[in-house]
């Protein structure tokens, strides 16, 4: 004898259940909203510090140059901030400012330590505010500064 199916009649709801229908969705929203505020500042952050490793980079690479010969410390220092600035060149959003200084102990630098020089360059680009994402100029820097100082052998001058 073959075994008949009753047809499955389902007991309604309890009322709790009906209440939690769209809750689901509710909850994924505010999940979605928090993760996406960590992604959001996770790479504004991120673009914040490629820019600053990037002006790090170049004011290394200026010190760097001051140290090649040159026949004078000035031409010395104008050779560091050619190189500082042409490293800045074709990725930075913003004009940057560069400035290569001559520091000197003495009147004369000479191979004494009373006599030694060194050179500072510093770039530092500002307005970085107006390329980031929006809302991340709430709490990201303005300005954004590389500072590299390199001690010249008074011997070679």
């Amino acid at each position: 004898m073959p075994r008949t199916t009753r047809p499955r009649v389902h007991a309604p709801r309890p009322r709790a259940a009906r209440v939690q229908r769209g809750v689901y969705s509710l909850e994924y929203a505010m999940v979605f909203l928090l993760f996406f505020a960590l992604i959001y500042t996770i790479v504004c952050y991120a673009i914040v510090f490629t820019f600053r490793f990037g002006l790090q980079n170049a004011a290394e690479d200026g010190a760097r140059a001051a140290v090649r010969y040159q026949p004078s410390l000035e031409q010395r220092r104008l050779h560091a901030q050619e190189v500082a600035l042409a490293r800045t060149r074709g990725w930075l959003p913003v004009e940057p400012e560069v400035r290569a200084t001559v520091l000197a102990q003495g009147p004369l630098c000479d191979a004494t330590a009373a006599g030694r020089c060194s050179v500072q360059v510093t770039v530092q680009a500002s307005g970085l505010n107006r390329v980031l994402p929006p809302l991340a100029g709430l709490v990201m820097p303005d300005v954004l500064r590389g500072q590299a100082q390199v001690l010249l052998d008074g011997r070679a001058l």
